[in-house]
């Protein structure tokens, strides 16, 4: 009988470690997901990033926002140009010159820059396709929520799932946009834009921020200072859509150049008939930004007429219609 009981005693602290830690562990340990910075799984970075600051305390808005970094630090490669502390609530929106897509396993990694394993400050993880339409990838968080995570209160990495900062600075969070739904307005496979909110760790109901299972998550909190909130380092892509390029533009009407092209690099079209053209440079929104008519053989496009990222140049002749399809890195 006494063997029983306490077989008992083992299946149910075996069931509650497993129930309240259930998820992947710190970086280093078996079993974890993270992944390093310096990974030759990433293939690409976030080349442009947009800040809307949240406060320093949401509870204290006459604290002011939260100040250290800009929309420039997360630019680029994880570790090399600083963090921005998005503050209470705030939302960082970075932009790709190749859209992500739905790949073989983890698609991208964010990367936070705490100095703990422990010490976590969280951020939902939202994508979309056009920048209108964003989607939030489900996530949990197991940590108790009868006490609040102080400024400098630990979280088991173990209790979180699908949010942004579960891993020390150099290792990043990854995501695979398979753990989403099918949504009519997401093009799983034209990933431009990916949307960082700040977890407000409060476990106050007036303030707090839910997870998919609309339980508060609770994380350190207050952090009344110029770094408050989520720390965003970098966004490194690990599955990227392939562009096709389309160069041979007619018999006599072609583009030369690098592609993808760089700042002090050209584009020249050859138009050996002279014939009268029309050229409309557009972003990847479509929008046109640069337009001209010419008549010359020789057509030097310079790269500092292009956007960053994808953009398209249309050719418009007589009786003719073509676009070119590149990139500005």
């Amino acid at each position: 009988m006494k063997i029983k009981s306490i077989l008992s005693l083992l299946l149910l602290l075996i069931t509650s470690f497993y129930g309240f830690s259930q998820y992947a562990p710190a970086a280093g340990k078996p079993g974890s997901s993270a992944l390093f910075k310096d990974s030759s799984i990433f293939i690409n970075w976030a080349v442009q990033c947009t800040i809307k600051r949240g406060w320093k305390n949401i509870a204290q808005k006459d604290s002011g926002l939260a100040t250290i970094g800009d929309g420039n630090s997360v630019i680029g490669k994880a570790g090399e140009n600083g963090v921005v502390s998005l503050g209470d609530s705030g939302i960082a929106i970075c932009e790709f010159n190749i859209p992500i897509k739905n790949g073989e396993g983890y698609d991208f990694a964010v990367f936070e820059n705490t100095f703990d394993d422990r010490f976590l400050e969280l951020a939902f993880v939202d994508i979309s396709s056009d920048g209108f339409r964003y989607f939030r990838f489900p996530c949990h968080s197991l940590t108790d929520t009868s006490l609040q995570t102080g400024a400098f209160g630990y979280t088991e990495p173990e209790n979180i799932n699908n949010l942004a900062g579960k891993y020390r600075t150099g290792y990043g969070t990854p995501f695979d946009i398979a753990d989403l739904p099918d949504y009519k307005d997401l093009d799983k496979n034209n990933i431009r834009f990916v949307k960082i909110v700040d977890v407000v760790g409060s476990i106050n109901s007036k303030f707090a921020s839910f997870d998919s299972a609309n339980r508060k998550i609770n994380d350190p909190w207050p952090t009344p200072f110029a770094s408050s909130g989520f720390d965003l380092d970098a966004i490194g892509v690990i599955n990227q859509k392939s562009i096709s390029i389309i160069q041979t533009l007619a018999p006599n009407q072609f583009i030369k150049g690098p592609n993808p092209i760089k700042d002090e690099q050209n584009l020249i079209m050859t138009n050996d008939n002279g014939q009268f053209l029309k050229l409309k440079i557009y972003n990847a929104y479509g929008q046109i930004i640069h337009s001209f008519e010419t008549t010359q053989s020789d057509i030097n496009i310079e790269a500092s007429e292009l956007p960053l990222g994808l953009f398209y140049i249309e050719l418009l002749g007589t009786g003719k219609n073509f676009m070119y399809r590149g990139i500005k890195l």
